[in-house]
């Protein structure tokens, strides 16, 4: 069982530890030029370098914040289920992880509310 158990536990860690990974590197050391490769791509993001720049600040802070945001309660979610059955540590872990899938996406939809309301539909800004 315990073998189990720390698996879900660092399975319950990686989505958040990738969002602050994720956030850390688009705020410090993001994508200079627009590409095709790397980097937070989307139709409107890649309008512009500028529209470009701004959307790796813009959604790497909110990826870093929400990943600690979601670390906390993630550690104290497994922590309750330490010592439960393999089915309770599964399910719980399950539910825990379809939730942080939720706040993985959330970002884009704030960025690209964000691209919108300071760029036109060529990049340029408002």
């Amino acid at each position: 069982m315990m073998p189990f158990y720390i698996f879900m536990f660092i399975m319950s860690l990686l989505i958040p530890l990738v969002m602050i990974i994720i956030g850390a590197v688009f705020i410090k050391r993001p994508p200079k030029k627009i590409n095709g490769i790397f980097g937070y791509r989307t139709k409107m993001s890649r309008k512009s370098q500028e529209t470009w720049d701004f959307a790796h600040l813009f959604s790497g802070r909110i990826f870093f914040r929400m990943g600690i945001v979601m670390l906390v309660p993630s550690v104290i979610v497994m922590l309750l289920v330490h010592g439960r059955s393999e089915d309770t540590v599964g399910f719980v872990g399950g539910i825990l992880e379809l939730a942080q899938c939720v706040f993985l996406v959330l970002p884009i939809s704030f960025t690209e509310r964000a691209l919108r309301e300071n760029f036109d539909e060529n990049g340029r800004r408002l």
